[in-house]
């Protein structure tokens, strides 16, 4: 029969293939040849309202059905359709020739029940046979594979590569100008035929309950339009759908199946998320080339290599027009050499490889990622049923100029600026109510408070977490605000609390932080614990400053973060003590922390605060006076909350009973600090690497004192006089003793850059050497004069003058001190 022939003896069914531009081609033709009264679509019946918007000039594919429970929206399904998905191209014919349209498959509402039920299902029987022997089965019994049917025709016809036979049989039949256009779909009909003979289900349990409602569909729809209707549907059902069978049989497969509540509405999809399986289960692996191959007019291969050259030339790379003709010339000499009718995916792949890249594979895996895989994102119009939560999302996205994009991508924040700063805010809340469209990254630029990047891109599964999102509240601000309350009451550690707080600040929850600062001051004065206590403080203290460039009121936090410190003061000596190695190390993480969080503090004028907050800022004083009346032989404390954390420091150096890695790392925080002299620090480490301290014990003292990121290794170059020291403990370590301690010199050592174990090597190999009377000074030391050089010292002070914001009237003594 001719192209515009079509008996209407019966439906007409086109079985296609999922996001194939072959089968949407062809479904077009047979559509306008066939011209039925009314088109049956494999989908969800629940969408049927939603079709009519698929004419929307806003809406754009890629773009997904997206249903999910009423009650628990995590419970999802997308049905995702492109372009050149032969679904999307039957609901278009349809609503361009004004032809009812309508889904067929099973309804969302008994699938997303029958997962639930299958989870719950599998995790009894789960719990049912925990601990049973498997025994071995009968043959026969296994539960049956689930079959590929282009994998099956594909190795019938003797392809080891599914893709390669479905562009060799389908995609190419436009070159050969294909007369009859239904002959496609009765020769794949008649190949399903076989296969499910062969493999019945092909292991789809859910399939033959799937086929009989679409068959009640059909049998409904024939009834009202007559013998005039056409089914779009994947290949595999046709048999099914031609099989006989009867109402009452089909209806018995369906009785008794488990529901839920649904919504459902359109939602973007990427190109990215067709190239996985989901929704219909055909993933593909090349979104974009199919799309091309659908577009495309005609004389596919160039125009793709057009595309390749203009996108490579796009990052700085050499391709011209000759580039072209030979890449175009090579495809199409592939595919007569592997016997192909026209050069398909791989064919242009290694033409590109070859020509365009010049070999090499890093330019084509741009071209993967860009045009191959793409990075489009679909839009659905604002008439598009939405949660309120979505709704408020999508005014704040267009107020901010923030559009959700598929490609990721760094967004660079000042927070001086007022959208920046909503920006920021928005996608801080975002993430207190899990829906991650971005995550902070270091800046490349500024590490100041004032400034925030963001690495940003948009999945289509996030509309499923606003949607979840959407049970604390309609906007993004108060669902925010309810999930932080929620938090603060459901936390069951405070450094949850305080991370809790920072969030606050930084997502702009006023509302949010008077709850939260309630559980923090609850938790903080019920918790014991050092650790704890002294790892929720940075977080706060973290909060403090970007309350600062925030412009947020954080006194209550001031006090909180002050008290909080004091505890740590009081409790921190006696949980450093007998400690063993792993609980050591984990302190000294503490230690830094608290020390960075002090000084910090001091920045923001918190010491006040502190000074006023209570019974155990008291208690702290009474004891940090005392502490640093028996350490500091001649050392008076500063005022205020350094001077206290200075005396705890010196009472860790000084007490016997403390881990040695904790007393080295407390004096070298008293040294970087001009807390203690040089001789003073090297005496400390002689009295450390003393015969009579046990190997182990002398080896994590050198651990805290120059391990980690701090620096270490400059000061050992710089004072060879504490090198001296190491070395001459280390050759008289007991051969016996050496290995025991080689492991943590090894960690120590190899923290540091490569310059400066090679200088320390250079050092070591040249022997110590003649001291000076200069502390800190040696006289062979490369690159170091026995004294310093104040001249070239006195260079930098005009640069400190303008850096801190101080006139030329300050004298160079004061400008030190404030530098310091």
């Amino acid at each position: 029969m001719s192209e515009t022939e079509w008996r209407w003896t019966g439906p007409l069914l086109l079985g296609v293939r999922h996001h194939g531009p072959g089968s949407a081609r062809a479904v077009r033709a047979a559509l306008e040849a066939a011209r039925p009264r009314v088109v049956l679509i494999e989908g969800p019946p629940e969408a049927d309202a939603l079709i009519p918007l698929a004419a929307d000039p806003e809406m754009r594919p890629p773009v997904a059905l997206l249903a999910h429970a009423v009650d628990e929206p995590g419970r999802s399904a997308f049905w995702p359709l492109a372009d050149f998905s032969p679904e999307w191209v039957a609901v278009r014919w349809a609503l361009e020739h004004q032809v009812p349209a309508r889904f067929i498959d099973l309804p969302a509402t008994h699938t997303l029940a029958w997962g639930k039920a299958e989870e719950a299902a599998a995790e009894e029987k789960e719990g049912t046979e925990a601990g049973a022997d498997a025994e071995a089965e009968e043959p026969g019994t296994a539960r049956q594979l689930r079959v590929d049917p282009l994998a099956a025709l594909a190795e019938a016809a003797g392809y080891d590569d599914p893709e390669r036979w479905w562009e060799d049989v389908v995609e190419h039949r436009g070159a050969a100008g294909e007369r009859d256009v239904f002959a496609p779909f009765a020769a794949v009909a008649e190949a399903m035929e076989a296969l499910r003979e062969t493999y019945g289900a092909g292991g789809r349990d859910r399939d033959p309950v799937r086929e009989a409602y679409m068959r009640l569909r059909l049998r409904a729809a024939q009834r009202e339009f007559g013998e005039q209707v056409a089914v779009v549907c994947g290949a595999w059902h046709v048999p099914a759908l031609r099989a006989r069978s009867t109402v009452a049989a089909d209806k018995e497969l369906l009785k008794g199946l488990p529901k839920v509540r649904t919504d459902m509405t359109w939602v973007p999809w990427t190109n990215r998320r067709l190239a996985r399986a989901s929704g219909y289960g055909a993933g593909i692996d090349s979104p974009g080339w199919y799309g091309h191959l659908f577009r495309a007019p005609d004389r596919p291969v160039e125009r793709w290599l057009i595309k390749v050259a203009g996108l490579l030339r796009e990052e700085d790379r050499i391709v011209s027009s000759a580039h072209v003709i030979e890449a175009v010339r090579l495809a199409e000499t592939l595919a007569v050499i592997r016997g192909r009718p026209l050069p398909g995916l791989g064919e242009t792949t290694d033409a590109v490889r070859a020509v365009l890249c010049e070999g090499s594979d890093v330019p084509l895996a741009l071209v993967h990622d860009r045009l191959v895989v793409g990075d489009v994102l679909g839009e659905v119009p604002e008439a598009a049923p939405a949660v309120p939560l979505q709704r408020d999302l999508a005014r704040e996205q267009r107020r901010l100029r923030l559009k959700p994009e598929a490609l990721e991508r760094e967004l660079e924040l000042d927070l001086r600026k007022d959208t920046d700063t909503g920006r920021s805010r928005l996608l801080h809340r975002l993430r207190l109510l899990g829906i991650g469209w971005g995550e902070p990254t270091e800046s490349r630029g500024s590490t100041g408070t004032f400034r925030e990047t963001w690495r940003l891109r948009w999945e289509p599964e996030l509309s499923v977490r606003v949607a979840e999102a959407g049970v604390w509240g309609t906007t993004v601000e108060g669902a925010a605000t309810a999930r932080a309350a929620a938090g603060a009451a459901d936390a069951s550690a405070l450094a949850e609390v305080t991370a809790l707080a920072e969030h606050c600040l930084l997502a702009g929850l006023p509302d949010a932080l008077p709850v939260v600062m309630r559980a923090l001051a609850d938790r903080a004065a019920l918790d014991t614990d050092v650790g704890r206590l002294a790892q929720a403080l940075p977080a706060l203290v973290r909060s403090l400053r970007y309350g600062d460039v925030r412009g947020t009121d954080t006194r209550a936090l001031a006090e909180v973060a002050g008290g909080l410190a004091e505890r740590v003061f009081v409790g921190l000596p006696p949980a450093c003590a007998a400690l063993d190695a792993d609980a050591a190390e984990e302190m000294r993480g503490h230690v830094d922390a608290v020390h960075t969080a002090v000084a910090l503090l001091g920045e923001t004028g918190t010491g006040a605060a502190a000074d006023t907050s209570g019974a155990a800022a008291e208690t702290a004083q009474t004891q940090t006076a005392q502490t640093a009346q028996a350490g500091d032989s001649g050392h008076h404390a500063h005022h205020g909350l350094r001077g206290r954390w200075r005396a705890v420091l010196r009472t860790l150096a000084g007490r016997d009973t403390v881990a040695g890695v904790l007393r080295g790392r407390a004096v070298r925080i008293l040294l970087d600090e001009g807390e203690l002299e040089a001789e003073e620090a090297a005496r400390l480490m002689g009295l450390v690497l003393s015969p009579g301290t046990p190997p182990a014990d002398a080896a994590a003292w050198i651990e805290g004192f120059v391990g980690g990121s701090g620096g270490g290794g400059m000061l050992l170059v710089h004072d060879e006089r504490l090198l001296g020291l190491v070395d001459a403990w280390l050759t008289g370590v007991p051969a016996e003793a050496f290995t025991d301690v080689l492991p943590l010199l090894r960690r120590t050592f190899s923290a540091y850059e490569p310059g400066v174990r090679r200088t320390l090597g250079e050092l070591v190999r040249r022997g110590p050497g003649e001291r000076t009377q200069g502390p800190g000074r040696t006289a062979g030391t490369p690159g170091f004069g026995a004294e310093a050089d104040e001249e070239r010292a006195d260079a930098v002070l005009p640069v400190l003058r303008l850096l801190l914001g101080l006139d030329d009237t300050t004298p160079d003594n004061e400008l030190v001190g404030v530098g310091r």
